[in-house]
């Protein structure tokens, strides 16, 4: 998976490093083979996955339930479907799907 992403039909495969108890949500682009992303809520119950979660679907501009947790429930570094996005932030190249 090159530059954290991979398309799979018209879905995103994506890979995130999560930074938990941020002082504010933000995408901040591709470091090493992952995109970074910091959000406020803690890691604690779940919190901070279903944070992510909402976070994704707002960037990507579609519904939470298009966005599925892969692999990574209790680690920083995750793995994320994203079901048909709608845009696409800085370092993601559209599929042409």
């Amino acid at each position: 998976m090159a530059a954290g992403y991979v398309w799979d039909g018209a879905d995103l495969i994506l890979r995130v490093r999560a930074q938990p108890r941020a002082s504010r949500d933000e995408w901040l682009g591709v470091q090493e083979d992952r995109f970074r992303v910091r959000i406020t809520a803690p890691p604690v119950e779940g919190q901070a996955n279903a944070h992510l979660q909402a976070f994704l679907a707002e960037l990507f501009g579609v519904a939470k339930r298009q966005v599925t947790l892969l692999a990574g429930q209790t680690g920083r570094d995750k793995r994320w479907r994203i079901i048909a996005p709608k845009r696409w932030p800085p370092g993601i190249e559209s599929s042409g799907a």
